[in-house]
């Protein structure tokens, strides 16, 4: 059976971050993007050679103060903030 999406749906996703990085040797892609609210998480992936090899997702609820009911910049805020932190944590290699 088919799904409709109406466009208020497709609207509160907001746009994720992505980088390249090459340490030691190794090319990652490091992706973060928003579910949405309708399914409220920020997910964080770390890819090498086109495989993901960590996976890192936060629920609104566990990360903004007003959960799925933050405005869109709270969340594009809270999304960079989580991107920042990943790439930190894998430049300083505490990622795995």
């Amino acid at each position: 059976m088919r799904q409709n999406r109406s466009l208020g749906e497709v609207k509160s996703l907001e746009k994720g971050y992505n980088s390249d990085i090459v340490l030691r040797g190794i090319s990652y892609h490091v992706q973060t993007e928003d579910w949405g609210r309708a399914n409220p998480y920020l997910v964080s992936r770390v890819f090498r050679d086109g495989a993901v090899v960590k996976s890192i997702k936060n629920s609104y609820q566990e990360i903004l103060p007003n959960g799925p009911r933050s405005d869109s910049h709270s969340i594009r805020l809270a999304m960079r903030v989580q991107h920042e932190q990943i790439l930190d944590l894998l430049t300083a290699g505490q990622l795995f």
